[in-house]
């Protein structure tokens, strides 16, 4: 018996080897449930003659699974079994309310119950290969705390001239999923590295953040030693999208297919368009950019859910890179998915309320699919602020990954988070012509949000605003004064000198 939302796993072992079962066997089965309903998810190669499937009911009742391969081995092929689903129980929220998926008006993310999820993320890219299962406990217990739901991760270390041990905890260290991808392929997968990331990602499951895979990096990697994502033949990086697809894809997830590059690079399309042959939960898939890029590539595919940009690391305040993306059509998720990362370079850059302050900013620019954090020496996982081979400019100095994970910005994204909790924000849209000329974005007559960078009064002139509101202190979420304002009454007070944000909602 299973719960509807709940992962379970299916396992087979092939009637005979394989001497390359990662690139030479497709395997994957066709779930059908009693209404009718059909989904087929992948399955993927464990090690040796181990093969799994990983399928995740979306009704309660009874499915029955049938097994197909490329190969025709009585191992994996023409299985037939039945599995019972029942209503989901758990408080989990990913069970209560199913997988990702974006919203009816492609702007944000909501559960597949239809329920709004606003991305709170933030950039731990190098724990799932430099990360032990207890550091990443401790990470994900401060997130969760802070109020993070996401977290951006490098799959596999992309630096193809990195070398050290095959050791999380030494200097110079990292796990490796590919043995090949030094010589720019990904072929000879080691199931090992994926048992453990498994471990990993179900750790960050357990503390509610949904893994922001991506395959392989596109821009500087972890130590700026040659990115294997730009060179990888688009078929390789294909079938990689379809293995993540298979290995976590039963679970909450959303797929980063391209990342810090043009989103040009050769396996870039092909691997989106495999994740959306592949996924039938259609959880979102989209592209983060370089800070050079034009945020807009292959903007009218189908499999193509969000475009994600980059406004660098160098303290500089951009929502007007993502006003911009948000005026392209057809219409994409917008988000900054990196900006400057804290105490990176410098104590001072982008540090404290900074980071606050940008990610109250790119919300109102129209960066409504969610609000993201990165900090130096935690990005990259430097284990000691004395480990050599990581350039100043990218790390925060006198710091290592557990001290990154307590600088005063990660307190602020989570804020945002919050105050939209529980609120119908799903595709809202910024509202210039709301308010005299503050930043606001808002759904007609369901909800408004409504941000004062030094705090203060200030005029409505729309009615479409709701008239109940909550005035809070936009740093720490705290609610300052509440009150439901008649329709007449578009003048709003608050305290001036402070960051304030301003919640109207239809319901008291």
């Amino acid at each position: 018996m299973a719960e509807i939302w709940e992962a379970i796993e299916l396992k087979f072992k092939s009637a005979q080897p394989y001497a390359s079962p990662y690139t030479e066997v497709e395997f994957w089965a066709e779930f059908r449930h009693e209404s009718g309903e059909t989904l087929r998810r992948p399955g993927f190669w464990d090690g040796g003659q181990n093969w799994k499937l990983r399928f995740a009911p979306t009704r309660a009742g009874q499915w029955i699974w049938t097994t197909f391969a490329n190969k025709k081995d009585q191992g994996i092929t023409g299985k037939i079994g039945t599995l019972t689903a029942d209503s989901q129980r758990a408080e989990n929220p990913y069970k209560r309310h199913g997988l990702l998926r974006m919203s009816a008006g492609k702007r944000s993310a909501t559960y597949a119950d239809g329920t709004p999820f606003f991305l709170v993320a933030d950039t731990a890219w190098a724990l799932p290969w430099r990360a032990t299962e207890e550091q990443c406990r401790t990470y994900a217990a401060d997130r969760q705390r802070k109020g993070f739901n996401a977290a951006l991760l490098m799959s596999v270390q992309p630096d193809m001239g990195a070398k050290g041990p095959a050791n999380r905890t030494q200097y110079g260290g990292f796990d490796v999923g590919f043995k090949d991808l030094p010589s720019g392929h990904i072929n000879e997968l080691r199931p090992a590295y994926f048992r453990y990331l498994d471990k990993l990602i179900a750790i960050l499951h357990q503390h509610h953040i949904t893994p922001v895979l991506q395959p392989v990096f596109h821009g500087y990697g972890w130590k700026g030693l040659q990115v294997a994502g730009r060179v990888i033949p688009a078929d390789e990086y294909a079938r990689y999208c379809r293995y993540l697809v298979a290995r976590y894809g039963a679970a909450p997830a959303i797929y980063l297919v391209g990342a810090d590059g043009y989103g040009t690079d050769p396996g870039v399309r092909a691997g989106g368009r495999e994740i959306e042959a592949w996924d039938c939960y259609k959880q979102p898939a989209g592209i983060h950019y370089n800070p050079m890029a034009n945020n807009r590539s292959y903007q009218a595919d189908a499999w193509l859910d969000f475009q994600w940009c980059q406004t660098g690391h160098s303290g500089e305040h951009r929502p007007d890179k993502v006003a911009a993306m948000w005026r392209n059509r057809p219409v994409k998720g917008v988000a900054n998915g990196e900006p400057t990362y804290e105490a990176m370079n410098h104590p001072s850059n982008g540090a404290g309320w900074w980071q606050g302050h940008e990610a109250w900013s790119n919300l109102c620019a129209g960066g409504t699919m969610g609000v993201f954090y990165g900090a130096g020496s935690l990005w990259n996982w430097i284990l000691d602020a004395d480990e050599p081979g990581h350039a100043t400019w990218c790390s925060a100095a006198r710091a290592n990954w557990r001290q990154a994970l307590s600088f005063e910005g990660s307190n602020y994204p989570g804020v945002v988070g919050r105050l939209l909790e529980g609120l119908p924000f799903a595709d809202m849209a910024p509202q210039e012509g709301w308010t005299i000329g503050k930043r606001c974005v808002g759904v007609a007559k369901k909800m408004a949000l409504v941000y004062l960078e030094q705090g203060g009064g200030f005029a409505l002139c729309s009615k479409e605003v709701p008239l109940h509101y909550r005035v809070c202190d936009a740093s720490t979420g705290d609610v300052l004064t509440q009150a439901t304002r008649k329709p007449d009454e578009m003048r709003i007070n608050a305290p001036a000198g402070r960051p304030i944000a301003v919640v109207f909602h239809a319901n008291e």
